[in-house]
């Protein structure tokens, strides 16, 4: 099992103050990392500081907006400085937005490309120093199941969503020689603020529950598991997979 142990490593999660980043960071945390919290909300960032160090764990909270290069450099710097090294990057944060193609606005669209896709990106390429330097390296992105499927009421979010795929596989053979691992986590149905409109519409989540075999949404901890896995020795010779986790959404064609 020691395979499986992050002792000793640091990790920034992008988003990690609420919902799949939060259960991320906990999650790393509880297999020995170090945390830095990257999101915009100082407050829910601050709550979310204090449950890490209650692990045992080290933890700060650094204010980014990932849509800002400058913010994505600063957060990476002051990490090193923090911590000494950079050894694990989860790019979580995301957005959406419901809107037809015909009526979507550009700003729409931008929105959601920048932080779904392009601040990973950004992100990846400023750690990527850090990690060529300690050795080596683990970076997670998280998907969806729109990086499966189409949205025709989402197309900027299905679309940053199968970019993300396509980053991951790029990114894992081009740093592959460096020894960093580049991965991607794609989420089914979990109950998170993102998801929130899905559960108060009666109709479309009986929809969703009937077609996921597991017979429920998930809940955000069990996204741990594998962000664990990927971030982990154990899979050193893993790298530009997605990994599904959806109670079997996606293998079920009814």
């Amino acid at each position: 099992m020691e395979d499986f142990s992050l002792t000793g490593k640091v990790a920034i999660v992008t988003g990690g103050n609420g919902g799949i980043g939060k259960a991320i960071a906990i999650g790393l945390a509880g297999a020995g990392a170090d945390i830095v919290i990257a999101a915009r909300n100082k407050e829910k960032t601050a709550g979310v500081v204090e449950e890490i160090k209650s692990l045992g764990r080290r933890c700060i909270g650094l204010e980014c907006n990932v849509r800002k290069a400058d913010d994505i450099k600063n957060t990476v710097e002051k990490t090193v400085k923090e911590f000494g090294k950079l050894n694990i990057l989860v790019n979580n944060a995301g957005t959406a937005n419901r809107a037809l193609p015909q009526s979507m606005t550009e700003k729409e669209w931008d929105i959601v490309i920048d932080i779904n896709l392009k601040a990973g990106f950004l992100f990846s390429q400023a750690a990527y120093p850090a990690m060529v330097k300690a050795g080596g390296g683990k970076i997670i992105n998280i998907g969806s199941m729109m990086s499966i499927f189409g949205s025709g009421t989402s197309a900027n979010y299905s679309v940053s969503k199968g970019g993300v795929i396509q980053l991951t596989k790029s990114l894992a053979i081009a740093w592959a020689q460096d020894n960093i691992q580049v991965n991607a986590i794609c989420p089914g149905w979990f109950a998170t603020d993102l998801t929130k409109q899905h559960t108060e519409d009666k109709e479309l989540y009986r929809t969703i529950i009937n077609r996921t075999p597991a017979g429920r949404f998930g809940e955000t901890n069990e996204l741990a598991g594998a962000a664990v896995f990927l971030s982990s020795a154990a899979s050193s010779f893993v790298t530009g997979q997605s990994i599904v986790v959806d109670g079997g959404f996606s293998i079920n064609a009814l």
